[in-house]
Order: C-alpha cells, then structure tokens, then sequence
C-alpha cells in the first residue's frame, strides 16, 4: 500500500546495491555494530552458526561482522536484525546512546543513511534517517517485518521510492508513506541529488 503527494508510478527494473556500514560517529563503525551484533546474539542464547543460517548469510561473514573486520551489506543488517527481533537501529546504536551525536550512517552505492534518533512506543519503534540519494545508481532494501511502514519527505531532487514495478517519483517538497514490508528500492532521478528525511515505523513485540 502506498500514498504519495506529487506522484506517479514508474517500472524500471532494478538492481541489488551492496551496502557498507560506514562510520560516521563512534555509533556505527564496524566495531561496534559488531559487538552490538555479537550480544544480541548471546542474549538470546543463539550461537553463530544458528543465527547465520536463519538470516540466509554465510557463517564467515556473521564472524566477520562481529569482529568489525568486515563491512556488511545494508541486506545482510536488516536479514540479522530480523532474526534478532530488533530494529536497523538497535545495530547501529547502542540502547540509550544521542544517535544526534553520534551520527551512525549505512552507506550505499546510491544511498547514505544517518540515524538521526530512535524512539519506543509500546507496541512500536519509530526511528528517523536523513537520507542522501547519489544519482546513477538504485538501491535495494529487502522486506522489513511485517507491518513496517515508512514515510519520506523530499527536501531535493526527485526520488524515485517503492516496491518493483509499483515506485512512485516524489519531486522536491513532496511526501510519500508506502508499506515497506515487501522489497522495494530507491533512486535519485536524473542528475540531481535527493536529500531526504525517512521515518521507519516497525511493530515490536
């Protein structure tokens, strides 16, 4: 389901961008979304090759992650974060750290994401990105949990956001809210940059 203001719908094909978490505070380097990774995973009495299996990704690149040796991919994030029953952020910063101060970003070929906060409701946690969109190329999300939902306003550019062969365009001034619990993507249309805000609403619990 999707609502958008200044939109349309499109059907370009797209591709699979891989993601890299890059540090843009102490929140998100390598390191300690590693160490968040690792105990989450403990908490929950998992071990490695448990939690690697369920997500669909290779144990080598679980360890890897958790050692902070090895960037991941923002698909390989959200596989594990699913398993974990957390949210994206809850990887990228830890529980009660200023996600303002820290700044925590995943970084893409066509997106940079900064966590900007992190906020729990019961029965719900909100969290809100600014959103930089590259032109040339398409980024891939996976489905989120089910009855996740996102919204965005556009403050540059054209956006181009929403499930394969459903994305609508979303110029500069323009808001979209689309269900986000099927793979979608993003893109910047023509040459210009897209600055965003995106807030993520995932049911909890």
């Amino acid at each position: 389901m999707m609502a958008a203001m200044d939109g349309r719908p499109t059907g370009d094909d797209v591709g699979a961008v891989a993601v890299a978490v890059a540090g843009g505070g102490a929140g998100g380097a390598p390191a300690a979304v590693g160490a968040r990774v690792r105990a989450l995973r403990l908490a929950r009495g998992v071990s490695l090759s448990q939690l690697a299996a369920a997500a669909g990704i290779g144990k080598a690149t679980l360890s890897g992650l958790e050692a902070g040796t090895r960037n991941a991919r923002l698909e390989t994030l959200y596989a594990v974060a699913a398993q974990l029953e957390v949210p994206l952020g809850a990887l990228l910063a830890g529980p009660g750290s200023d996600a303002a101060a820290a700044a925590p970003r995943v970084a893409g070929e066509a997106v940079t994401g900064t966590l900007l906060g992190s906020f729990a409701d019961p029965g719900t946690t909100t969290e809100l990105y600014r959103l930089d969109v590259r032109p040339g190329a398409v980024q891939a999300s996976p489905a989120h949990p089910r009855g996740t939902q996102e919204h965005l306003v556009v403050f540059r550019g054209t956006l181009r956001v929403g499930p394969a062969g459903a994305e609508v365009e979303v110029p500069a001034g323009g808001f979209v809210a689309l269900a986000t619990d099927v793979p979608h993507t993003y893109a910047a249309v023509g040459d210009e940059p897209v600055e965003a805000a995106l807030v993520i609403r995932q049911p909890t619990g």
